[in-house]
């Protein structure tokens, strides 16, 4: 999920600091997300897939059809 929402996050063209702006958090937050110090809670990952121009159902939904090809594919 943490490489998932950082690949998110730059196939929309959003930096860190953009991001962390959106969400009225400090950059440092967006980074513990993506580096997997910080968990997000689940009202959290609402709000970040808000600020990411994307509701959370639907990034919910791609996270889990991405895992889904991966497993296809036989990658870990």
């Amino acid at each position: 999920m943490i490489s998932f929402l950082a690949s998110t996050r730059n196939a929309a063209g959003v930096t860190q600091v953009e991001l962390a702006d959106r969400l009225g958090k400090p950059q440092s937050f967006v980074s513990k997300v993506e580096r997997g110090e910080r968990r997000l809670d689940v009202i959290e990952f609402c709000q970040v897939a808000e600020a990411l121009g994307c509701g959370p159902a639907k990034l919910l939904q791609e996270f889990v059809d991405s895992t889904r090809q991966l497993d296809r594919a036989g990658l870990p």
